[in-house]
């Protein structure tokens, strides 16, 4: 046997690998953000995830990792089972797209323009295109998409190898030998699984199935088998990613793996009635790489045709089959908000993150606006709330802060890295914004266990502030939540005008303090109050300045809002003193200003007498 063919047939078979792999990654980030927002819309209709679950396998060219991603959303609660199904069947679908490709190998023609179809032919225009591309291209995304062109060239390369490896390899009487085993159609069925669930790729398992079809040695009795059970091989991936997760998540690769099994008993069970009671010939004959790729399609599109309707009966079975513990049954939070499977799609798990993301936004926006409710009007039930909420945001701040350090590992384009850095600072923001939020309902607590209470002139100074400070949260939970840059830059000049509040409202209760008509007591409560709505909005604006930051260099943001601060930018100016207007605290005479007055007074009446 020639030693150097098999070398040149498992060296086509890493080329092959890498070059999907290497493919399917690059396009995992180009076509990330489109995967998540057609996810996003997905619907009860299992037609719309079933060109939803085709759409995403095209796009990352890989159904075992859309299978992967599905168990990490269902396994973090952001995905149903019965929405999972539909997805599933469309990505069987979407992945015969590779063995259409590959299929083209076989072409011969003298036509200049059809014997440029062969991959073989066109691969290494592709790689050049690419490589200028990776070289020479500024934008990420452009350099992205050349490695997306050098993959495929890879993979072509690879199969190209392989298909003049097995040349010489199939004149060997051994091998020979060997072929005839696959005659036998339940060990053909055998090998297809158990070869794809080494490799963990169906594409590249019918990939070397096509390959050895130029040969001629390969029968359609041969080749059916094979490639149903290298559809049967492809969930090994799915099987290895549901160790560790919940039994809900588990039943995700358990659906597609009784998918193609159900779809393989089906035909198998025709192909047996075919073959051996109705004696059909053509069992017999040579099969193409084209006619591969053909029953690759009739297999996995026949499958959905036949199941879609028994959807629900589906979800049934694989509930029955697994059901769920009752302690998983109870109220709670996931163990992981974000499953680590997300990884595998990391603009899907950036678009994730950046949901809980604006949750912690929205909750932090909330309790801080309740706790200056509370110090005004004591409810116990409000205080519990805002505590239960500084636990959860403790929590997801953890959580996010976790997932978004592993992620940030991943290869990923410069939008996400920017959203990344972006969130990283955030989530440490609204996590002290809640946290101010706590120590305000503590604040309330004491004030109502010790019965203090606000002067009315106190109180209404505290409206006007409450009403700037639910401002500047507004702003913030906007901007962070819609990437406004317009709603972040207003963020500044309110803050100005609530810090400029505070130290007002600060000297006014000092001279109170001086004339008697607020206690000590009060006045060390207030100050804390002052300085926690000082803090919120500080916290508000250095998130709106993250928004704004993500949308431009570092140098170009600092440079900004050290003009803003300085008051040389006119928008700042117009917009401070718009808020100034609306948050202005009542008129004011401070003691010191009554008693010259008063002596001012005194004196003129004296100089009269």
């Amino acid at each position: 046997m020639d030693i150097y063919a098999i070398f040149t047939l498992c060296g086509g078979l890493a080329f092959f690998l890498f070059g999907m792999n290497l493919m399917s990654g690059n396009l995992k980030k180009v076509a990330g953000g489109k995967m998540q927002g057609t996810l996003e819309r997905l619907t009860s209709s299992p037609a719309k995830g079933l060109m939803l679950g085709a759409v995403i396998t095209i796009a990352i060219q890989s159904s075992s990792a859309l299978t992967v991603m599905l168990v990490g959303l269902v396994n973090s609660g952001l995905m149903q089972l019965a929405q999972t199904v539909p997805v599933i069947m469309g990505s069987n679908i979407g992945t015969t797209l590779t063995s259409w490709i590959l299929s083209l190998n076989g072409i011969e023609s003298d036509n200049f323009f059809i014997s440029m179809l062969k991959p073989e032919n066109f691969a290494p225009i592709v790689a050049l295109v690419g490589v200028i591309m990776v070289l020479a291209a500024k934008s990420s995304k452009k350099r992205d998409f050349g490695t997306i062109l050098c993959g495929f060239a890879i993979l072509m390369y690879g199969m190209t190898m392989m298909s003049s490896a097995v040349g010489p390899i199939a004149q060997e009487p051994g091998f020979q030998k060997a072929l005839v085993a696959f005659s036998n159609p339940f060990l053909a069925l055998l090998v297809g699984v158990a070869f794809t669930g080494v490799i963990q790729s169906s594409a590249a398992a019918i990939g070397v199935l096509q390959a050895l079809a130029l040969t001629g040695n390969i029968s359609f009795g041969m080749a059916i088998p094979l490639v149903m059970g290298a559809n049967i091989g492809t969930c090994v991936t799915a099987l290895l990613s549901a160790i560790g997760v919940s039994r809900r998540a588990k039943r995700v690769s358990l659906i597609h793996v009784w998918l193609n099994i159900i779809g393989a008993a089906i035909f198998m069970t025709l192909y047996l009635v075919l073959r051996y009671i109705a004696g059909m010939p053509f069992f017999e004959e040579a099969i193409s790489s084209f006619e591969i790729a053909v029953f690759h399609s009739i297999f996995n599109v026949g499958t959905v045709l036949i199941l879609l309707p028994f959807t629900k009966a589906l979800v049934r079975l694989i509930e029955r089959m697994l059901p769920v513990l009752p302690e998983e049954n109870k109220a709670g939070r996931p163990a992981e908000l974000l499953d680590r499977r997300l990884l595998v799609t990391p603009s899907v798990a950036v678009s994730h993150a950046r949901e809980k993301a604006v949750e912690m936004a929205q909750l932090a926006k909330e309790a801080f606006s309740d706790s200056i409710r509370v110090v005004m009007e004591y409810d116990e039930e409000r205080v519990r709330k805002i505590l239960d909420t500084e636990d959860y945001l403790d929590y997801l701040e953890d959580q996010l802060d976790t997932f978004l350090i592993r992620l940030s590992a991943q290869e990923l384009t410069e939008e996400d890295s920017n959203a990344i850095s972006e969130m990283l600072h955030a989530i440490n923001d609204l996590e002290r914004i809640s946290d101010h939020a706590a120590n305000m309902a503590a604040v309330a607590t004491r004030m109502h266990e010790d019965k203090l209470s606000f002067s009315d002139k106190a109180a209404a100074e505290m409206a006007v502030l409450e009403g700037a400070v639910n401002r500047e949260l507004d702003v913030m939970y906007r901007a962070f939540s819609e990437e406004n840059r317009e709603q972040a830059l207003a963020a500044e000049p309110l803050r100005e005008v609530i810090d400029k509040l505070v130290r007002e409202m600060k000297n006014r209760h000092i001279d109170r303090l001086q004339t008697g008509e607020c206690s000590g007591e009060m006045g060390v409560v207030l100050n804390d109050i002052l300085t926690y709505c000082g803090r919120a909005a500080d916290l508000s604006s250095n998130i709106c300045v993250s928004v704004v930051q993500i949308q431009s260099s570092s140098l170009e943001v600092h440079s900004f809002m050290d003009r803003l601060r300085a008051g040389e930018e006119p928008e700042f100016v117009h917009e401070y003193e718009k808020f100034e207007e609306e948050y202005r605290l009542a008129p004011y005479t401070p003691l010191k200003v009554k008693k010259k007055k008063k002596k001012d007074k005194k004196k003129e009446k004296d100089k009269k007498k």
